[in-house]
């Protein structure tokens, strides 16, 4: 037993030797630190050098945009590069007045430090505009089939529901636009009696619409398409805001009062 134990103490001393060994070699892998040198130069407003428009101005460590649609972004300066959330933009220069870097795409932007008071009214605006529709919007109508009567209603009711959309400012940098998302109420009537009543939301789509798209768009509208022997058809679009992409998504509100959906195009 006692030469087992011993053994073991053996072993033990080893391990620990060997850890405290490759614990001094990590020591010396050093994390790249913040320029606060850097950081201090760049604050300030910066005007394009080529067009000579007011581009960005960083203040503290946060970089704001004339465009009061894009969100202020955190920013760092490491090493060479500037640093907007998980994007590195490789700086080839900055003094004091000059601060030129390389795009997503590569390409050199060049900027010069503003030095008129003037410029400051491109950011009058500090609280960022969200982007979206500020009243309810409501549509009705009454139709028939099969002798029978029925009054369609639909409803769309702005939320504070946030949407948050990738884009680039002319300088080739990624900047974040935030809308708000709606949801569609919708309700069937057959004379007095409700066939169907339910709020909608542009999660109940994922099965037709892709998850990375749905992430960026709002469930924009619905419109009434027809009435048929299988119900009454609407159809519901989800568009991406400011852009051409969109979703139409048929909306079939059966007599039973049950709700099916087929993609329609995109």
């Amino acid at each position: 037993m006692k030469v087992t134990s011993i053994i073991l103490i053996g072993i033990c001393v080893l391990l620990l030797a060997s850890c405290k060994q490759q614990g001094d070699t990590s020591g010396a892998l050093t994390e790249e630190e913040e320029s606060t040198e850097a950081k201090a130069m760049l604050q300030g407003i910066w005007i394009e050098d080529e067009t000579q428009e007011v581009a960005f101005r960083a203040e503290g460590d946060t970089i704001y945009y004339p465009d009061s649609a894009s969100q202020p972004a955190y920013f760092l300066i490491v090493g060479d590069s500037l640093c907007l959330g998980a994007n590195r933009y490789p700086i080839a220069k900055q003094s004091q007045y000059v601060f030129w870097f390389r795009n997503q795409a590569g390409d050199l932007r060049k900027f010069i430090k503003s030095e008129t008071d003037d410029d400051t009214i491109a950011f009058a605006h500090r609280q960022p505009e969200i982007l979206t529709a500020t009243e309810v919007i409501k549509i009705d109508s009454v139709v028939f089939f099969g002798g029978d009567r029925y009054h369609w209603y639909i409803a769309v009711n702005p939320t504070k529901y946030k949407v948050v959309k990738t884009n680039y400012s002319n300088e080739g940098v990624r900047v974040e636009n935030v809308y708000y998302d709606n949801i569609i109420h919708v309700s069937l009537y057959k004379g007095a009696a409700c066939l169907f009543s339910r709020d909608l939301t542009k999660q109940m789509y994922a099965a037709d619409v892709p998850q990375e798209f749905l992430e960026q768009a709002i469930l924009g509208n619905m419109h009434y398409d027809r009435i048929d022997a299988r119900g009454v058809h609407f159809d519901a679009t989800l568009c991406i805001p400011d852009g051409a992409s969109c979703y139409m998504v048929e909306t079939l509100i059966g007599f039973d009062g049950k709700m099916t959906m087929k993609l329609l195009e995109n």
